[in-house]
C-alpha cells in the first residue's frame, strides 16, 4: 500500500497545532506497519535552516493555475523513516507564518495543483492521497476536474479527506473559481463548490473524496448535527455512508514520564511515587505554597470560548473556595487572560496563571498536577487529556468529541477520569469536587492513576485503522 499524506504542516519541520502533530506522527506509525507512507507539504520560509539543509533538490515542475503557470521546486528529505516532499515557491510560501494571508485561496490552490502535477515527475505512485483540512481540499476537486481522465497515474487514485476541525472550511467568494482555480462557473452553479453564496472547499472535498474521516468516532457523529456542524451537517448526513472517525494518538516516545528530560524527576505507572517530587518542585517554581496534600488542577489550553472557559468563569469563585490549587498555561482572548490574571491577584496562594506558551513548563505541569481540566464546548479529538493521563494526571472533561472517546468515568476502581455531559458550570463543578474527594483517598487515587497511565494511546492502533480504511477504499489487500 502506497499513501501520500498531503498536509499544510507537519512535525518535525513546521507546525502550528494538532494537524502538524498528526502529519508528523501518523505516517511514521504507518511506515512501521509496512505502509509506504510519504508526506508532501509546502516549503515554508519558517522551516528551520538546519532542517532545510537536510533537503535534497529533485527537480523543477511548472504548475498551471488558471491563467498563469507557476514555478514549483521539488525537494525531499527523510525523518524517522518517512520520506518528505517539499514544494517550493517563494511568492506563495516565502513569508512569515503559515496562514492568515489575503491570498490563502491562491496559495493553497497552487499547493493542491502542484501535488497532483508532480505525481507525473517523481518515482512514487500512491494508491491513496490522504488529504487534511481545507488547505488540501482542492486536491480531490482538481483530481476529478483535470487529472482523473487525462493523466494515467491518476486514473485509479483514491482520496481520503480528513476533517481535523470542521469550523475552518475554506470559504471564499465565487470570483476565485475562474481567476484563481481556473474552473468554470457551472461547477459553482451545479452546487459542487457552492455553499450559502460562496465557494466552500470543504464541502467540495466531502463530495469529491472516496471517503471522509474525522479525528474521533464521536466527532464524526456530532458534526452531522446543527450544534457542531457549522453548516456542513446536512452535507455530512447526506454522505454519512462514507464518513467515519478514528481517534488520534500521541507520540508515547516524546510523552514518557520515565524518560522525559523536562521533568524534575522521572517515574512510571508501576513506581509513581516521584510524581510528588514534580508537584512540589512545580509549586516552588510557580510561587505556590509547597503542599503535596492539596489537589492541584491544571489547564494547558488556548484561552478561547470553545474550550469551556465561560463555565470556568461562572464557577471560579466557588471552585477557589475549595482547598485546592489552580495552574493555567496558555494565551488567547483578552477577557480570559484577564480572568485568570485577576484570579491570581485575588488568590495568590491558590492560582498561578502563566499567560504564555512554554513547552518546557507544559511538560512540568503535566507531570506535577493531579487533575487536568478540559470542559470543552467542542473538541474534535484533543491530545492534552491523553498526554495528561500518560503522566498520571487525571482528566476532568465534558463528554464531547475525542474527550468522550478517551476518558471513561471512574467507578469502583474502573475508569480513567471524570466526565460530565451537559454544558453546565454546576455539573462541571460537581465532578471536579468528586475528583477532589477521591484524591484524598490515596489508595483509590493510586489505582486511578495506574488505570490512566497504562492505557495505550500510541499511534499503533490508529495506524492499523487507517491502513484498513486505505484497503477498503482501494480494494487492495
Amino acid at each position: 500500500m502506497k499513501v501520500l499524506f498531503a498536509a499544510s504542516e507537519a512535525a518535525p519541520f513546521i507546525k502550528s497545532g494538532g494537524l502538524g502533530d498528526v502529519a508528523g506522527a501518523l505516517p511514521k506509525a504507518l511506515v512501521k506497519q509496512g505502509v509506504d507512507a510519504r508526506v508532501i507539504l509546502p516549503l515554508y520560509q519558517d522551516i528551520p535552516e538546519n532542517l532545510k539543509n537536510q533537503m535534497t533538490f529533485l527537480k523543477v515542475v511548472w504548475v498551471p493555475l488558471a491563467w498563469r503557470t507557476q514555478y514549483c521546486g521539488v525537494f525531499t528529505a527523510e525523518a524517522d523513516g518517512v520520506t518528505y516532499y517539499f514544494l517550493d515557491n517563494k511568492y506563495y510560501f516565502g513569508r512569515k507564518g503559515l496562514y492568515g494571508y489575503f491570498d490563502d485561496a491562491e496559495r493553497f490552490a497552487f499547493f493542491s495543483k502542484a501535488v497532483l502535477e508532480i505525481l507525473q515527475h517523481i518515482d512514487f505512485q500512491p494508491d491513496v492521497l490522504h488529504c487534511n483540512d481545507w488547505q488540501t481540499a482542492l486536491i480531490p476537486v482538481f483530481l476529478e476536474e483535470f487529472y482523473r481522465n487525462e493523466v494515467p497515474c491518476c486514473k485509479d487514485l483514491r482520496v481520503l479527506f480528513t476533517i481535523h476541525n470542521i469550523q475552518y472550511q475554506g470559504i471564499f467568494g465565487p470570483d476565485v473559481l475562474e481567476y484563481v482555480f481556473g474552473m468554470s462557473r457551472d461547477k459553482y452553479d451545479n452546487g459542487w463548490l457552492q455553499f450559502d453564496g460562496n465557494v466552500n472547499l470543504m464541502k467540495a472535498a466531502i463530495v469529491s473524496s472516496a471517503w471522509v474521516s474525522t479525528v474521533s468516532p464521536t466527532y464524526a457523529q456530532e458534526i452531522q448535527y446543527d450544534f457542531y456542524g457549522h453548516g456542513m451537517q446536512w452535507m455530512l448526513r447526506q454522505e454519512k455512508d462514507k464518513v467515519s472517525g478514528i481517534i488520534n494518538g500521541i507520540d508515547t516516545e516524546v510523552y514518557d514520564p520515565h524518560k522525559d528530560t523536562h521533568l524534575f524527576a522521572n517515574y512510571t505507572a508501576r513506581y509513581p511515587n516521584k510524581k510528588e517530587i514534580n508537584k512540589v518542585s512545580l509549586q516552588k517554581l510557580l510561587g505556590l505554597p509547597e503542599r503535596p496534600d492539596v489537589p492541584m488542577i491544571a489547564m494547558i489550553t488556548r484561552l478561547v470560548d470553545h474550550k469551556g472557559l465561560d463555565l470556568v468563569r461562572y464557577a471560579m469563585n466557588s471552585l477557589l473556595d475549595d482547598d485546592m490549587q489552580l495552574v493555567v498555561l496558555g494565551t488567547g482572548d483578552y477577557q480570559y487572560e484577564e480572568m485568570f490574571r485577576q484570579a491570581q491577584n485575588e488568590y495568590p496562594a491558590k492560582v498561578s496563571a502563566k499567560i504564555t506558551f512554554n513547552a518546557d513548563l507544559a511538560q512540568k505541569i503535566y507531570a506535577g498536577a493531579d487533575i487536568f481540566l478540559m470542559p470543552s464546548k467542542s473538541e474534535p479529538c484533543g491530545l492534552s487529556q491523553m498526554i495528561a493521563m500518560r503522566y498520571g494526571t487525571i482528566p476532568v472533561v465534558r463528554e464531547t468529541g475525542g474527550l468522550k472517546d478517551t476518558v471513561h468515568p471512574y467507578y469502583e476502581g474502573q475508569g480513567n477520569g471524570f466526565t460530565f455531559a451537559n454544558y453546565n458550570a454546576d455539573d462541571m463543578l460537581y465532578v471536579i469536587r468528586q475528583a477532589e474527594a477521591l484524591y484524598r483517598d490515596k489508595e483509590a487515587w493510586r489505582q486511578l492513576m495506574h488505570n490512566a497511565m497504562t492505557i495505550d494511546y500510541s499511534w499503533k492502533k490508529p495506524a492499523k485503522e487507517y491502513t484498513a480504511l486505505y484497503r477498503k477504499i482501494t480494494g487492495k489487500r
